[in-house]
């Protein structure tokens, strides 16, 4: 909204400074800075209306250290995040553009499923909370919602450097880049040019591969946002460790998003230009001020938890942040913490049905799963858990910035 008003102002009246909201980086600043100061306010508002209305966790007794003393603590706080999160953006960022209107609508539907599942887990007694199938059918429609629009919207689209094409004239620097057409492209290393097409896929089967390549395309992105979100939310187990290692993840995917928006820093880094992605750097500011400001309540220990509102919203949005940037091919790197914790618990459960189908006896491989709660047995203080996740965190991030220079 300010966006179209001091685009206006500084057409029509040349208002000093007004010129400074056509700039990502300005009004990025803006909306990071909005985004903490919002989380911050209301974050601890929020903490106090669910204390009143007790609204608090429900704590299973699992043997682990200072469990017991975190029942009654106010749940749902990822409504601190998606409030702070969309403010900003709608007053800041260019409602128009078809990748800020997908992630408006990934926020508020991960949102909804999640804030249900919290209210039958709160509310109506039942612990686990929704039936798993329903909040997979919500991930699932997500899923179909992105892939149709990445697939069929006219707007989203790529640029091809090469030889032969009109020159861009950009800050004095000469850029070739092709028309912008639509293309299933995707990022991925250690291949030429880091580019890979999901329609080739279809080649051995079709010459029409490129009419049928949704049928592979959209699909994946189901199966992308759907283990993405379930592994923000198995790793929201511990104080500050979900919101922290997002914070990471968006760090590298706002440096993946400003290069990628640029045609001149994609020309020269040879990575795929986006065209009209780099608006994608106003909502990311704004999640990152949002999770920022909420580890002031959320840091051990903990005065609010983010509930499933929180961990499914995350993990839907830096699913989708990656597709739209053409780097989903690099999440099993970058949000190599929810797979870990994923996969701890695929394996834990996978070995226990199969020894006790073997021997008759279950056996475990973790001593608990999630991993985290597993050191969380060993002894080691959350604490210190959740530091050594984040550390991790930041070099598989640092990791999947290089990965795309591996050609």
């Amino acid at each position: 909204m300010l966006y179209y008003l001091f685009d206006s102002l500084e057409k029509s009246t040349h208002i000093p400074g007004a010129g400074l909201f056509q700039y990502y980086s300005f009004r990025a600043a803006v909306a990071l800075l909005l985004s903490l100061f919002i989380s911050l306010i209301f974050g601890k508002k929020n903490i106090k209306f669910l204390q009143r209305k007790q609204i608090g966790e429900t704590v299973r007794d699992l043997g682990l250290a200072g469990q017991i003393e975190k029942a009654g603590t106010p749940t749902m706080g990822g409504l601190i995040i998606i409030i702070a999160t969309i403010i900003p953006t709608l007053l800041v960022a260019k409602l128009g553009n078809i990748y800020i209107i997908m992630l408006l609508v990934t926020t508020v539907w991960m949102g909804f499923v999640g804030f249900l599942d919290d209210y039958v887990k709160i509310f109506q007694g039942h612990k686990d909370g929704m039936n798993g199938r329903f909040k997979i059918m919500g991930q699932l429609l997500l899923g179909v919602f992105i892939g149709a629009t990445m697939y069929f919207h006219p707007d989203i689209t790529i640029k091809e450097e090469i030889k032969t094409a009109q020159v861009h004239t950009i800050e004095n620097q000469e850029v070739k880049f092709g028309e912008a057409e639509k293309s299933l492209k995707t990022t991925v290393p250690f291949i030429k040019n880091n580019e890979f097409d999901y329609g080739s896929l279809l080649k051995p089967f079709t010459d029409k591969y490129e009419k049928y390549s949704w049928l592979i395309f959209i699909p994946f992105i189901i199966f992308i946002i759907i283990a993405v979100s379930n592994g923000a939310n198995l790793t929201d187990g511990l104080d500050g460790l979900a919101a922290g290692s997002s914070v990471i993840m968006l760090i590298a995917l706002g440096l993946f998003a400003w290069v990628s928006g640029n045609i001149i820093f994609s020309s020269y880094l040879n990575i795929m230009y986006i065209p009209n992605s780099g608006e994608i750097t106003i909502f990311l500011a704004a999640f990152a001020g949002a999770l920022i400001g909420f580890l002031w309540y959320n840091t051990f220990p903990a005065q609010v938890f983010m509930g499933d509102t929180g961990s499914l919203t995350i993990g839907g949005i830096i699913a989708v942040i990656a597709i739209i940037i053409r780097k989903e091919l690099l999440i099993p790197l970058l949000a190599g913490i929810f797979l870990i914790e994923n996969f701890s618990v695929i394996l834990q459960v996978g070995y226990f049905k199969y020894t006790k189908k073997m021997t008759g006896t279950g056996k475990r491989i973790f001593l608990m799963s999630p991993l985290h709660h597993h050191y969380q047995k060993k002894g080691i203080h959350e604490s210190k858990i959740v530091a050594r996740f984040w550390i991790v965190g930041i070099m598989l991030a640092v990791l999947s910035v290089i990965m795309l220079k591996l050609r």
